[in-house]
């Protein structure tokens, strides 16, 4: 991956994290975390992790931050200087779930090895 590839998804996490925060007013997005985001080499898409603090609610902050995918896309190009601004295709991320389910069995190991 490219420098320039690299240093675009990092401000796309900055900016998109600050538009989710003081200029979407959809409360199914209020409490959303980006976690990363992969930029294809020809910038044409951008697939943007997230994750929530409710998981029961996941479904419906996808759909939210689908509705609201334009408005964003439209708020980087004002503030990332690229020719082209990538299409915004949310994801859910599953790894922070996923080291919380190895983080409790590993508690639970160490639980029986007390007994």
């Amino acid at each position: 991956m490219s420098v320039k590839i690299e240093r675009l998804n990092s401000t796309f996490v900055k900016e998109i994290s600050y538009i989710l925060s003081t200029e979407i007013k959809d409360e199914d997005i209020k409490f959303v975390t980006i976690t990363d985001c992969e930029i294809t080499n020809d910038l044409s898409y951008a697939k943007v992790y997230f994750t929530v603090l409710d998981t029961t609610r996941k479904k419906e902050t996808m759909k939210a931050l689908e509705r609201a995918s334009s408005f964003i896309r439209g708020k980087l190009s004002e503030r990332i200087e690229i020719r082209h601004t990538p299409e915004l295709k949310f994801v859910f991320d599953e790894s922070i779930e996923y080291g919380e389910r190895i983080e409790k069995k590993i508690e639970e190991l160490h639980k029986n090895d007390e007994i």
